[in-house]
């Protein structure tokens, strides 16, 4: 249970800024050792078998059962299987430590583990080791992505999830749906090179997410609507589909968002705002610190996504962005410039902020900067107005200076693609050149 150190010195560092950020505390509300005191209850003594075969769906719904009041649910070390999958409800005061490894062996779609209603809750790994693997590839290897997601919490409150390890996720890894005051942090997320495994997907209110990794080939850490108050930072998105605001329909409301010190390599995009239509805002967002490696796109303003089926009403009012302080180099500068902003014309961009920005190309000479109604300042952004107006482009041939960046030593060199078992990894030390994580890891 703790705020933000960002709260202690944004204002110093960017006072100019309207910043994205928690709007209170976040976290568990009573301790771990608080809720080991009260009650311990392992899945073994409920039927539980580390032998990789036995299903651990039933002992653990029954050890939640025995602890949701008030406990820890504990999953000690060892291979475990799930072949039936668990709704954990109305929890309040209860952690499950999950210490051992849990291999998906069923087959039903919806969520692996799913807990909603409940206050106060934390889900971690006491030895860092603690993971789920989803076993994606033996789906995904016959062309389909209709399995469950990993985990999945609506409805929570008061919560932390830390130190665990999500792997190959049939579909989605991990989603925040409706939850409030959370903390999320010390993760590496691992999934197939394939759209639509996202790793983390978030649309609620109060979250803080830090230090982690993702790889997969979709959404990195993406916010969705609604959602206020989120502060996300220290991610490495590596070999992944990137970050992301949406997909953005009808009646959007995204506000006070921070994203600093992202890390992107060989991704789609560092990020992504990404609609067709619809309607409603997204306000009082930066963008601070990025640095990106070999992405197929940098900045990617798109409210005419030609993925997205185009849902009616003029478009989402984008307002107060600021991009700041983004470095590296793009794949393709020529064919995908650094720079792409392509508001809606019924509902063009304003007070758009673009500075101290230094991409460069890694093939060729030359790189593309393009904007369409959008307005604010920097780079192929007009200053003033209010009308839309047609795609502008610039081409520059000459590198800006400052745009070299350093590169993390986890880099991966090959994705994992979609037909072969993913290997669960161990949570890196680092997340972002020269930042520590917030939190020491466990099991260090």
């Amino acid at each position: 249970m703790r705020l933000s150190r960002f709260l202690l010195g944004a204002v110093a560092l960017l006072p100019e800024l309207v910043l994205g950020q928690l709007s209170g505390k976040v976290g568990p509300t009573t301790t771990t050792a608080t809720k080991t005191a009260k009650k311990k209850c392992s899945v073994l003594d409920y039927g539980a078998k580390a032998d990789k075969t036995t299903d651990i769906g039933p002992p653990l719904t029954s050890a939640w059962a025995a602890c949701k009041s008030g406990g820890v649910v504990v999953i000690p070390s060892g291979d475990y299987a799930m072949s039936t999958w668990v709704s954990l409800t109305k929890g309040a005061g209860v952690a499950i430590q999950l210490d051992g490894t849990i291999y998906r062996t069923g087959t039903a779609g919806g969520n692996m583990i799913f807990v909603q209603s409940s206050d106060d809750f934390e889900l971690f790994s006491s030895t860092g080791k603690g993971a789920v693997q989803g076993n994606g590839y033996q789906i995904h290897a016959q062309g389909s992505r209709t399995g469950a997601r990993i985990l999945r919490l609506y409805k929570v409150t008061n919560f932390s999830v830390h130190d665990v390890v999500l792997v190959d996720a049939p579909a989605f890894h991990f989603s925040m749906d409706t939850c409030t005051n959370g903390e999320v942090y010390n993760m590496a997320i691992r999934g197939g090179d394939w759209g639509g495994l996202d790793g983390i997907d978030i649309w609620s209110n109060n979250i803080w997410i830090h230090d982690v990794e993702v790889t997969n080939k979709d959404e990195c850490v993406t916010v969705k609507s609604p959602s206020k108050n989120i502060l996300i930072e220290n991610i490495y998105c590596n070999w992944s589909g990137g970050c992301a605001l949406g997909s953005l329909g009808a009646d959007t409301a995204i506000s006070t968002v921070h994203y600093k010190n992202v890390y992107t390599q060989r991704s789609n995009q560092m990020m992504m705002i990404k609609s067709n239509g619809g309607s409603g805002y997204v306000e009082d967002v930066v963008f601070e610190n990025f640095i990106g490696h070999g992405n197929a796109y940098s900045l990617d303003i798109d409210q005419y996504w030609s993925s997205m089926s185009a849902v009616a009403g003029g478009g989402v009012k984008l307002t107060n962005l600021t991009f700041t302080n983004w470095k590296g180099t793009e794949a393709n500068g020529a064919s995908r410039g650094p720079i792409k902003v392509v508001c809606a014309d019924g509902a063009p961009c304003t007070e758009i902020t673009i500075k101290d920005f230094a991409m460069w190309t890694e093939a060729g000479s030359k790189q593309m900067y393009s904007c369409r109604s959008g307005y604010g300042s920097g780079f192929c952004l007009k200053n003033s107005g209010s009308a839309s107006y047609a795609a502008t482009t610039s081409t520059v041939s000459a590198a800006p200076s400052g745009y070299s960046a350093t590169s993390l030593g986890s880099d991966l060199k090959t994705a994992f693609g979609t037909t072969v078992s993913i290997p669960i990894p161990t949570i890196p030390a680092s997340f972002y050149p020269g930042v520590a994580p917030y939190s020491k890891l466990a099991g260090n």
